[in-house]
């Protein structure tokens, strides 16, 4: 069974391979002049999709057609050419321009997700019996596409890392005038007020002590993400210690919400040649 459907996967790698520079299929300056084929990188991909679906170990995923150790070597190269962050971000575009992205209305709340093996970013967690846990402050626009994360450990309170997390709206190139953010109780303070004035946003907080669902504002829409997230095991569980390593797969993972959301809005209103027969 495939980890994601082909109409998923391929443009996907479409867009994936056509950041990739080009390499010769033989390694020239192997040490032990060797002339054993480049393992391909469309290999290596699929692998990578894998380890981010089902969270399981690299040996694990490793076949006769691609070690454990090739899996790590090129995602960490792929890391240092940028081409998950690149990834999300042309993703991100081509949703804003088919669809619309929602940025007169954010949504920002943090998750919490272990963190057995440690790391950079991970910190003892007060709510399971002090393990080890990774805190992801998470911003969404108006229909749940992820625009941008802050990682920290589960011990960090969400108030310090909100300005961190609205840092990130300046990557997202011209705003809307008007902006409303929408956050918990948990950012109910004159702090996060003050914060928000100073960069010309209107909050829309929740109050402490004051019981109200989900659904009166824009917040669910974050937690939407944060499920959708979750669903990536990898994620939700997460055994990678580095940081970057744990961006990058955040990136591709929030590139696939955003290009299946994509593919979701747009069904009913353009026609491609590998359009999926039912609406996905």
């Amino acid at each position: 069974m495939p980890v994601l459907p082909s109409w998923l996967t391929e443009p996907l790698w479409d867009q994936f391979w056509a950041l990739l520079p080009q390499r010769p299929l033989y390694h020239l300056d192997h040490p032990l002049r060797c002339r054993r084929p480049r393992i391909s990188d469309r290999i290596v991909f699929d692998k990578l999709l894998q380890v981010l679906r089902f969270g399981c170990p690299y040996e694990a995923i490793a076949d006769t057609t691609c070690s454990a150790s090739t899996i790590r070597s090129r995602r960490d190269e792929w890391i240092r050419l940028g081409i998950f962050s690149q990834l999300k971000r042309i993703a991100l575009d081509s949703y804003d321009r088919i669809v619309g992205l929602m940025l007169d209305q954010i949504a920002i709340d943090s998750s919490l997700t272990k963190a057995p093996g440690g790391g950079e970013v991970a910190g003892r967690s007060p709510v399971d019996r002090g393990t080890q846990g990774l805190k992801r402050s998470g911003m969404t626009d108006g229909y749940g596409i992820p625009l941008g994360r802050v990682l920290d450990g589960a011990n960090c309170h969400d108030s310090p890392l909100l300005a961190p997390t609205l840092d990130r709206l300046a990557e997202l190139g011209p705003l809307p005038d008007d902006i409303t953010v929408h956050l918990d109780a948990g950012y109910d303070s004159n702090k996060t007020r003050a914060l928000l004035d100073e960069r010309g946003l209107h909050g829309r907080i929740a109050h402490k002590g004051e019981k109200a669902p989900i659904q009166a504002s824009r917040r669910w829409h974050v937690e939407r993400t944060h499920a959708w997230q979750n669903a990536f095991h990898r994620l939700s569980r997460c055994y990678e210690r580095r940081a970057v390593v744990i961006d990058a797969f955040f990136d591709l993972a929030d590139t696939i919400i955003t290009v299946r959301s994509l593919i979701r809005r747009s069904w009913t209103t353009h026609r491609w040649d590998n359009r999926p027969r039912r609406r996905p």
